[in-house]
């Protein structure tokens, strides 16, 4: 049985250990005063510099923080211009402020979907591999593929002309590389996958 006590420890350290990396943000110091008396501004802060791109609730949960705590804080965020945010389909998402163009937005919340992130990358490991070819190592249907291709061409990530190819190969796996830690189970899969992600848009 998890205690009241453990909880509250657990939520305490988890703030910590982000807001140390928030504390060292050169955006921290334009956050009001009243708002660092708590530990969860800096602690978004350094949540969103490691995992930009997140949406609310996944934000909420990983930092253990209340529903209106959270909203409370990133509104705070947003009017001093720590972080920003755009709708993204029924998600709202969130980055460190000026650091990403709107391209690469959303290549960050795309790259937040499963399936999506599946697709781009497969596509830059095997830049010749079929809608077939993805949806056995990604162990789902070809209709699921082909309605998430469908996805990433319209928000322009994606060519079908002839055959899949990643649009701006080079700004995609950057993003996938450097933030891979943050993409959940695959990011050790991802991670190996670098140094032949990078032969290829090498020889683009």
């Amino acid at each position: 049985m998890v205690r009241n006590g453990e909880v509250d420890q657990s939520k305490r350290a988890t703030l910590r250990r982000f807001a140390a990396l928030g504390a060292a943000s050169p955006l921290v110091g334009l956050a009001s005063a009243r708002e660092r008396e708590s530990d969860a501004p800096d602690a978004l802060t350094g949540y969103l510099a490691t995992t930009p791109g997140a949406h609310f609730s996944k934000i909420r949960d990983d930092l253990k923080l209340g529903t209106g705590e959270t909203q409370h804080h990133l509104r705070q965020l947003e009017t001093d211009g720590v972080v920003e945010s755009h709708k993204d389909g029924d998600y709202r998402r969130y980055f460190p402020a000026g650091q990403f163009s709107e391209f690469e937005q959303v290549v960050l919340g795309h790259l937040r979907r499963e399936t999506q992130r599946g697709i781009l990358a497969a596509l830059l490991e095997d830049p010749t591999a079929s809608s077939g070819d993805i949806a056995a190592q990604l162990d789902v249907s070809r209709p699921t593929i082909s309605k998430h291709a469908a996805r990433l061409e319209e928000a322009n990530l994606l060519s079908r002309e002839n055959g899949y190819a990643v649009r701006e190969p080079e700004t995609v796996l950057l993003l996938l590389v450097r933030y891979a830690d943050s993409f959940g189970e695959d990011a050790s899969r991802l991670a190996s996958m670098a140094p032949s992600l990078v032969k290829y848009t090498a020889e683009e």
